[in-house]
């Protein structure tokens, strides 16, 4: 009878116990590093900015993966070299790594800084180099197809020589808005001028562009 006793009273002091939280799963292995990587990718420049100035590694890879191709892309068209595009690319996100501890949140987008900068490497280089742009290579043409090969290497050699014709102000602008797609806001910074001064540019450069490729290309270059 005492056993059966203690008992009740146990069951009784459990029945009137306060339940808790209930308890979460322990994470699938890996399910950290996920949720790591997701949040990582969708972080906005800036946060990726700040989270690589305490040295978080994988913060500066997703900005290298960002922002990296465009950067040589540009760089190669520049220099029409598109192994000194790299090195010139490679140097313009060391300098920002170098920033990284006093970036300015909300200041110039990462994007136009590295486009300003990859700018001025370039500039500095075609100064030291003392030679006029290289033209693109382009494979001999099989001579089954010679016909529309020399007439797509015609309009690519004429296109090439109008867009080298422009300033190199102008050049810039028609290629960060058009090929690299930046806003205008984007584009001014990256050329330390206004959206006003910049759709000036373009404006001037189209009507070049038009004038120049009149019978050939009209409608290469619409209003962006």
């Amino acid at each position: 009878m005492a056993e059966n006793a203690d008992t009740a009273r146990s069951m009784e002091r459990a029945s009137r116990r306060t339940p808790g939280p209930a308890r979460r799963p322990p994470p699938l292995p890996g399910d950290d590093n996920r949720t790591q990587a997701a949040a990582i990718g969708a972080s906005n420049d800036d946060a990726l900015i700040a989270r690589t100035a305490q040295g978080d590694r994988a913060a500066w890879g997703a900005l290298v993966d960002r922002h990296l191709g465009a950067v040589v892309r540009y760089a190669g068209y520049v220099l029409r070299d598109e192994a000194m595009g790299e090195d010139i690319a490679q140097d313009s996100f060391v300098r920002l790594a170098a920033k990284a501890e006093s970036w300015i949140e909300g200041g110039p987008g990462v994007r136009s800084w590295l486009f300003r900068v990859a700018r001025n490497l370039c500039i500095d280089h075609l100064r030291t180099r003392r030679t006029t742009p290289i033209e693109y290579a382009d494979t001999l043409p099989d001579p089954r197809d010679a016909g529309v090969l020399d007439r797509e290497l015609d309009l690519k050699q004429t296109v090439t020589a109008a867009l080298d014709g422009l300033p190199e102000r102008q050049r810039t602008a028609i290629h960060l808005v058009h090929f690299e797609g930046l806003s205008g806001e984007e584009a001014g910074a990256a050329l330390e001028i206004s959206v006003e001064a910049l759709e000036s540019l373009l404006a001037r450069a189209r009507r070049t562009l038009r004038r120049d490729l009149a019978g050939l290309a009209p409608d290469l270059l619409g209003e962006h």
